[in-house]
């Protein structure tokens, strides 16, 4: 009789696992702070770069209304600013007045450009318009809304930071490199804004666990009922891991989680922004945290082209990154937009989830 009840134990435990956080599969926006290029200067842009400009030829509602539509993980590229002003005044009004066209809204009306921090905006010089400005600023945006609906599903909170010599023609604003000290100074204005109980970093997952990576793939992501409520930071690029990594053995002390490889001691996120599906599957079956893209460059929204979205939903890839979330669908034919089945804010994940998802992701309000 004892061994039939050691496995009646041992089923029942299992039944009663809780959900993860890297269970569940969510919508996000790329480039979620993008207003778009001010009239006027679109017309220079489109006359000079028509191809080029197609690609930029989006806009995003503000944070709060894309929170309240669903969204769950939203990308903010960010500008090193350390003395401030380096950013304060591009050459789109002064080709916009050469061109002898009206001026559009001034996109700095208080000054913040001038003082020093973190920026955040598309490309400097040409698509720099921002809902939210400056980086804090856009972190306090989120930690609002946060605490306005303490249930939430956790918010995901792409960061890429934006550097490297400006290439072409166009003479661009040189941005400032991102150093070991530059990426403590990101840390410190994430936590200037979210206090440790209202982050899940990577030292919250590692636990006692040698490194992130054994931690991952041992199950270590919180439970999801843990983890609502809370923002979670992740990096953007790949090429700035070692950076970021510099002193800080397996992301210890860090609040950003690295865009990483397979295997890596500070491996628990990695992007794959088109796939293939088939890795993403094997990759999330693992224990990995995926972005994936669903469309990207107005390419597919154009054409209505739905073959990348439907392919990265079923990979299992828990961050899907669109340009057109459902509220802000695309304005050619087709309307191509990207959402969830019946609209939900999260699903339970179609790789990795347990057979009894459906009632635990029920279990708590789904905002």
């Amino acid at each position: 009789m004892r061994l039939p009840l050691i496995l009646l134990l041992a089923t029942t435990a299992a039944a009663q696992a809780p959900l993860k956080l890297n269970q569940i599969q969510v919508i996000g926006t790329h480039n979620s702070y993008h207003a778009g290029i001010a009239p006027n200067e679109s017309k220079i842009w489109q006359a000079k770069y028509a191809d080029a400009y197609k690609g930029l030829d989006y806009q995003h509602k503000p944070l709060p209304d894309q929170f309240d539509a669903g969204v769950r993980q939203i990308e903010l590229d960010v500008y090193a600013d350390t003395k401030g002003g380096l950013y304060a005044h591009p050459s789109g009004p002064t080709m916009t007045a050469a061109a002898h066209l009206p001026a559009d809204p001034e996109f700095d009306p208080n000054g913040i450009m001038a003082k020093p921090g973190f920026k955040v905006m598309h490309v400097q010089d040409v698509d720099y318009r921002s809902t939210c400005q400056p980086f804090t600023a856009c972190l306090e945006q989120v930690r609002q809304w946060s605490h306005a609906h303490p249930r939430h599903v956790p918010i995901f909170i792409l960061v890429e930071t934006k550097q490297g010599k400006p290439r072409g023609e166009l003479k661009l604003t040189e941005p400032e490199t991102f150093t070991s000290a530059t990426f403590d100074a990101l840390d410190a204005e994430i936590r200037s804004v979210f206090p440790a109980s209202e982050l899940i970093t990577p030292d919250d997952v590692r636990g006692k666990h040698k490194t992130l990576n054994e931690a991952v793939l041992a199950g270590g992501w919180p439970a999801l009922a843990s983890a609502r409520g809370k923002v979670v930071f992740l990096m953007d690029q790949h090429p700035v891991t070692p950076v970021y990594l510099e002193g800080h053995p397996s992301l210890r002390g860090r609040v950003i989680f690295t865009n990483s490889d397979p295997g890596q001691p500070d491996a628990a996120f990695l992007e794959r922004n088109e796939g293939p599906a088939s890795e993403i599957e094997a990759l999330v079956k693992q224990g990995y945290l995926i972005r994936a893209r669903t469309d990207a460059d107005t390419k597919q929204a154009r054409t209505n082209d739905t073959a990348l979205r439907d392919a990265m939903m079923s990979s299992g890839a828990q961050l899907l990154s669109t340009d057109y979330p459902a509220n802000e669908p695309a304005r050619w034919p087709g309307n191509f937009s990207v959402a969830l089945p019946n609209h939900a804010v999260a699903r339970c994940n179609p790789i990795n989830a347990p057979k009894d998802c459906e009632s635990s992701l029920e279990a708590d309000p789904k905002n």
